[in-house]
């Protein structure tokens, strides 16, 4: 094995959180000026939206590459012998959950689309069980992670996990409050609704961007 090939999976774990977090910042600011209908006509704004849908392709993308590039990078690293079985199968996921991802973007609106996002869900929901139990368990003394630094950073990851499928599951009345707004116009009847309905995804949002610092924080400084 090139002595480069796990300090270059190392770069790409960082490369994929940077995307993650960096392209996911784009996505908050652009919902922030999507909030701001003084500033801003209607049609503005739904151009501003549909920019942000683009950006959020970018960040959904690194989080599916993060959980076969994770796997990989602590079995390259020593740091728990990875069954050969299971980096074969995250591979596969992580490439099924891009495909989900991406064909639900390109097929919007359809039924193939809320059928990809139906079982991308249940996805989520597997993998958010498969990390918190990796590292609930690694810190008990009952995983394979021994490292307590490593098992703490999976366990983090599966509260994201969860944090995320949070986001998803506030943001969803959005649809039909967009919905609303679009053909009824811009009024206090139909902003104030979506805005609330906004302001409560923000907080899981925001979840997500605390825990994010702290898992890379743990990766990096390794504290415990």
């Amino acid at each position: 094995m090139s002595v480069y090939a796990y300090p270059s999976l190392v770069f790409v774990h960082l490369l994929l959180f940077v995307l993650w977090l960096g392209a996911d910042v784009g996505v908050f600011v652009l919902g922030q000026h999507f909030r701001k209908r003084q500033s801003y006509t209607l049609d503005q704004r739904l151009a501003l939206l549909k920019l942000l849908v683009e950006v959020d392709m970018v960040p959904r993308t690194a989080w599916a590459l993060m959980v076969p590039v994770s796997l990989s990078v602590v079995a390259m690293g020593g740091f728990w012998a990875v069954p050969q079985w299971l980096l074969v199968l995250a591979w596969a996921v992580g490439a099924f959950w891009i495909w989900l991802v991406w064909d639900a973007h390109l097929h919007d609106q359809t039924p193939r689309a809320a059928r990809d996002r139906r079982i991308e869900f249940v996805l989520k929901i597997g993998l958010t069980l498969f990390y918190l139990g990796l590292g609930g368990l690694s810190l008990a003394g009952q995983g394979p992670l021994l490292d307590v630094w490593l098992a703490a950073k999976a366990l983090l990851f599966g509260v994201i996990f969860a944090a995320a499928i949070m986001i998803d599951v506030a943001f969803k009345p959005v649809g039909p409050l967009l919905v609303r707004l679009i053909r009824e116009g811009s009024s206090d009847a139909t902003e104030v609704p979506l805005l609330r309905t906004m302001n409560r995804t923000r907080i899981w949002v925001w979840t997500v961007y605390a825990l994010l610092l702290a898992t890379a924080y743990i990766g990096s400084v390794k504290p415990f």
